[in-house]
């Protein structure tokens, strides 16, 4: 435990801290047995950390993750699975999963995560919660492990919009947004031609709810390529930038990697520099795609990922299936930089299902805002 100020906008509240943020005098696991045991403790604790206990909040502990935060599951082979308490026997999501199982299961009042590929968007779904990734760099990364740092985001989640708002003034720096409303509203077509007719019919109550709020968004395809090659792009520059962060760790320590990470690794030792070099154009088409669509102020409502959280121990052929049908979705404010929060608004076989709200570079806090006003 540490203690917060005692003073401040979080004073009183309670969080925990993803287990890639440094604690001085502690080690810092990664999600990993072999990461802790070949590093020394922190000399510093982390400035995201740092602003939250100068705002008056306790933390409570670190949270688990996903080895080398290279999953979007939260089953971690060495660690095991934390517990979801909003959908018993299935994943909570990765890799912020044990801040998002600590938040949904009332045991601190938020926690802060990270988002690479989806790491809090996708945990905030499987679990329920509100949750955020912010603006790229919006959030000092300083003193956390990095995964793919042209993507990494530190990111929160919280049980309700106000409160997740109110984390986001402290960790943006940036006072709350009066009238949120967007200049232009817009819904993700093609988002939502991926789903299946089931998870299509259980986001419409929540659609109905945002309606009510904000308005009849307009509706737009937001990849004229295909999401499926935007994907491709974000996995092949992902991979590149995780084996130029940790593979001569890994060559050099020869880590027990667990079923999904150690083959997504070897395959990631393996992007070429063209690799690179061609996905790049593809990233800078996407970037000047979403400037275009939302540099009047625009805000995108889409589906967060394509179903509810798989089960615990689901086959790897079919996780892989899935975690691919997530990407299609989730890679478009990982690509671009892009804030996105979750909405838990809706619910299918008993299950959180979340819908999202995606904004243009620096609309954090507005987003936030909007969030709130969705809520009610």
């Amino acid at each position: 435990m540490l203690r917060g100020s005692g003073s401040g906008p979080l004073a009183g509240l309670s969080f925990g801290a993803k287990d890639i943020y440094d604690i001085a005098g502690h080690k810092t696991g990664f999600g990993s047995p072999e990461w802790l045991s070949t590093h020394e403790p922190a000399a510093q604790t982390a400035p995201a950390v740092e602003m939250l206990l100068a705002a008056g909040a306790g933390m409570a502990g670190k949270t688990q993750t996903d080895e080398l935060t290279f999953s979007i599951t939260g089953e971690n082979a060495h660690y095991g699975t934390p517990v979801n308490v909003n959908a018993p026997g299935r994943v909570p999501g990765g890799s912020s999963s044990g801040s998002a199982a600590a938040v949904a299961g009332g045991l601190v009042d938020f926690a802060l995560g990270s988002d690479t590929g989806g790491s809090v968007r996708a945990p905030a779904s499987f679990c329920g919660l509100y949750g955020i990734r912010p603006t790229h760099g919006r959030v000092p990364l300083t003193g956390a492990c990095a995964m793919a740092p042209s993507f990494d985001v530190a990111g929160w989640f919280a049980r309700d919009a106000a409160l997740l708002e109110q984390v986001g003034g402290v960790l943006l720096q940036e006072q709350p947004v009066v009238s949120p409303l967007p200049s232009r509203w817009l819904l993700a077509a093609d988002a939502f031609a991926l789903l299946t007719p089931d998870v299509a019919a259980a986001l419409q109550p929540a659609l109905t709810q945002v309606r009510s709020r904000v308005g009849e968004p307009h509706p737009v395809t937001v990849s004229t390529e295909g999401l499926a090659q935007w994907f491709q792009a974000f996995r092949v520059l992902q991979g590149a930038e995780f084996h130029a962060q940790h593979g001569e760790w890994i060559a050099r320590t020869k880590p027990r990697l667990g079923p999904g990470v150690r083959e997504r690794a070897a395959w990631a030792a393996g992007v070429t520099a063209g690799d690179v070099s061609g996905m790049q154009a593809v990233r800078d088409a996407v970037r000047q795609r979403m400037d275009t669509l939302l540099g009047d102020g625009a805000v995108l409502l889409l589906p967060t990922v394509p179903d509810i959280a798989p089960l615990c121990n689901t086959p790897s052929a079919q996780l892989d299936d899935f975690r691919a049908r997530s990407m299609q979705l989730l890679c478009i404010a990982g690509l671009a930089g892009l804030p996105q929060v979750n909405l838990p608004l809706a619910r299918l076989n008993g299950c959180p299902l979340g819908l999202s709200i995606l904004g243009a570079h620096g609309s954090d806090v507005q987003l936030l805002a909007l969030a709130r006003r969705i809520a009610g």
